[in-house]
């Protein structure tokens, strides 16, 4: 009985994929329950355990008590360890226990690896994991020694050090954990800082196959066309991104009167980014325009890169829509890119996605609009942001986290891991999905469209 139960839950990758981020999340609830997690060991309630584990586990940043006041210096590196796993993979660290075991990665592990990295051929395994592990160290450490240059002056050896490492990691796993209680409401006059954290997340948010690309150049002398659609839609939703919201907050007039235009535009390059799934924040959202509050959302659905640690429904799913939309008010029949046609499969793959997520963010808020208070001077937006921050695991929000009932808990948690483990893999994982070829094929006709 227990192999056939074992063979149930385990006998597809999609199933060994979802259990693989459940386990990972119950290892990190067990040890954030433990006393010495906490400061004072005055323990957390169960439910906000899991939904710290579950924010850390699918890098997401939403919190319901403050990360900085609530847990010790125990608890803060479990979160930190949560997001590293998370953010990289578990089958990540798997492949490096097998390295230092020296034994060879059989099939099925060599499988894991090419579903979690959303390859394409199972011969990319070996090198792509060489790549993710080298552009990894290379951009936390690199970004913990040049963060330590501004933290270690300020707070001395130990403790700046430890915030560098922390904030490097939190940053390139697009993580959304802060150790100061603020994000980084208290730094945003320091240019310097905003400008090495921005690196840091577009670092994590590109996808570790086209920084193989780009590293790769010199070689090829080309890229793939992944690659080329990843660049070019990140590249666009960052400039027009920026570009309108300097126009929404008037360059961040928020802010005191005597901070320097340099500042206001550093700090309006910071806001632009950290909806791509960094959850970092300099400004208070709530205070922000009703404009920028819905660019930021829109920023926040479409998210980062396939295989990077970002999530929303990814840049190149966006940008074959919005090329598929462009060819059909154009009149053709095919839509190309680069010299290249998108296969009908990968468009309707693409569609499917954008219509499930839409069905799974409508459904999470209608349950939450009947269970969770909205205050005055909010709107449908204050929950609805939330649903996409949670969806999109950018950690961002405009005050509802800590004030979650149970059941809003339960559905922001459900949202972030789907977010984070993907809608497909998800929803494949509960059902029995085959291929099927049809053997009758029923008369065409349209229906009225529009």
């Amino acid at each position: 009985m227990e192999k056939i139960n074992q063979s149930q839950l385990f006998d597809t990758l999609s199933k060994k994929m979802v259990w693989g981020f459940v386990f990972l999340i119950t290892i990190g609830t067990v040890l954030l329950s433990l006393p010495v997690a906490t400061n004072g060991m005055r323990g957390t309630s169960f439910i906000d355990t899991v939904f710290t584990a579950t924010s850390a586990t699918c890098i997401t940043g939403l919190t319901v008590v403050n990360t900085a006041e609530h847990w010790s210096i125990f608890g803060q590196v479990i979160i930190l360890g949560l997001a590293e796993i998370g953010a990289l993979g578990y089958m990540t660290f798997a492949v490096l226990l097998f390295n230092l075991m020296r034994r060879n990665l059989d099939l099925s592990t060599q499988l894991m690896v090419k579903e979690s990295l959303n390859l394409e051929n199972l011969s990319d395994t070996k090198s792509v994991m060489t790549y993710v592990v080298g552009l990894s160290a290379l951009f936390q450490i690199g970004g913990s020694l040049l963060l330590a240059v501004d933290f270690v002056p300020r707070y001395g050896w130990v403790r700046g050090l430890y915030i560098s490492v922390y904030h490097a990691v939190m940053s390139f796993c697009n993580a959304g954990f802060d150790v100061f209680g603020d994000s980084l409401m208290r730094f945003r006059n320091d240019s310097y800082l905003l400008l090495v954290t921005i690196i840091l997340i577009i670092g994590g948010g590109l996808g570790f196959l086209v920084w193989r690309d780009l590293l790769l150049f010199h070689e090829r002398k080309r890229l793939t066309l992944n690659s080329k659609l990843t660049l070019t839609t990140t590249g666009a939703l960052f400039v027009i991104g920026f570009l309108l919201l300097l126009v929404t907050e008037r360059n961040l007039s928020i802010l005191p009167a005597h901070t320097s235009w340099f500042n206001r535009t550093i700090n309006t390059l910071f806001l632009s980014v950290t909806p791509r799934t960094a959850g970092l924040i300099t400004v208070p959202t709530n205070s922000l325009q009703s404009g920028s509050i819905f660019l930021i959302m829109i920023l926040m659905f479409v998210g980062g890169t396939p295989g990077s640690t970002a999530g929303g429904i990814k840049t190149t799913t966006f940008g074959v829509l919005m090329l598929q939309s462009i060819a059909q008010l154009r009149g053709k029949k095919d839509v190309e890119f680069s010299r290249r046609r998108f296969s009908a499969s990968n468009i309707n793959r693409a569609l499917l996605l954008i219509f499930l997520a839409s069905i799974v963010m409508v459904v999470a808020t209608l349950i939450l609009t009947q269970t969770e208070k909205i205050p005055k001077g909010f709107g449908l937006e204050y929950i609805l942001f939330e649903v996409l921050s949670a969806f999109g695991t950018v950690g961002l929000s405009l005050g509802l986290t800590p004030h979650l009932t149970v059941i809003g808990k339960l559905v922001i948690m459900l949202l972030m891991f789907i977010g984070r483990v993907g809608i497909f893999t998800s929803l494949y994982s509960l059902s029995k999905r085959q291929t099927t070829v049809n053997k009758i094929r029923y008369p065409e006709e349209n229906v009225l469209i529009g």
